[in-house]
């Protein structure tokens, strides 16, 4: 389970409750940033955040970077070898650029180069190859057959697992499940099946996108609007972190003080 992050703060949080490995949110951090998701933050400011996240915790994290920066091979190669010097061990590879599906050799072949960039760094990263066929349709036996294609070939080309958003009905998640030779992510979204039922179909592993992200941005928008029409701030009564347990998140361990000038 991996419930994507935005930035250091929701990383130390998502951490301190115990979850094994931290996962970003490209939209989550491209609205932090000041821009819209979808590549406009670019691979440098994109791995900037991915390098903060991976500083402030100590579990394994698999970033979100999209459609690899690039159109071809050559840009993927670049980002895996950007993303490892930035501390991650994993992420997702998108098959779609600027809402349009990329061809199936054209993607194998960038997910091929992202595995083989990984095996000369020697680290073993876990490559999610996300597919889009379902991107604003409604599930066929059609588009199914497409994603178990594209899915199996990513698979083939070295990718560890595939990733299958923007589906939600159990028949068509069971039968991605069974068709594709390899673990299933599906993005949890309102609506969706649970983890347990999830699990109970063959899927293996499941995040939610920028669904916290954009749930805190929505409370900072009800708070402001609450202070703006009545003058109060009740909401942070019930939601806010406590100013305490934020600190302790961060609390840099007691040592010796810095030498002169040091600081």
């Amino acid at each position: 389970m991996l419930a994507n992050v935005w930035d250091a703060a929701s990383a130390r949080l998502v951490e301190a409750i115990g979850y094994r490995a931290i996962a970003t949110s490209s939209a989550g951090v491209a609205y932090a940033g000041g821009f819209p998701d979808g590549e406009v933050i670019g691979r440098r400011r994109m791995l900037e955040a991915v390098r903060r996240i991976a500083a402030a915790v100590s579990v394994p994290v698999t970033a979100d970077l999209e459609a690899g920066y690039g159109p071809d091979a050559k840009a993927v190669a670049r980002t895996v070898r950007e993303l490892v010097a930035a501390g991650a061990v994993g992420f997702n590879l998108e098959d779609a650029r600027a809402g349009e599906l990329l061809g199936l050799p054209a993607q194998v072949a960038r997910v091929r180069a992202a595995r083989t960039t990984a095996g000369k760094l020697g680290v073993p990263v876990v490559i999610n190859a996300r597919t889009d066929v379902f991107h604003g349709a409604a599930p066929s036996p059609h588009l199914v057959a497409d994603a178990i294609g594209r899915g199996n070939a990513y698979l083939d080309a070295g990718a560890d697992s595939v990733f299958v958003p923007f589906v939600r009905d159990t028949e068509t998640i069971g039968a991605l499940a069974r068709g594709i030779r390899g673990p299933v992510n599906i993005l949890i979204v309102p609506g969706s099946p649970s983890v347990g039922e999830l699990w109970a179909l063959g899927v293996r592993r499941v995040s939610i996108g920028s669904g916290i992200a954009r749930a805190a941005f929505g409370l900072a928008r009800r708070a402001a609007q609450e202070l703006r029409e009545r003058g109060t701030l009740e909401l942070a009564r019930e939601w806010a972190v406590p100013f305490e347990d934020m600190q302790r998140l961060f609390e840099v361990p007691a040592g010796p003080a810095p030498a002169e000038g040091g600081r």
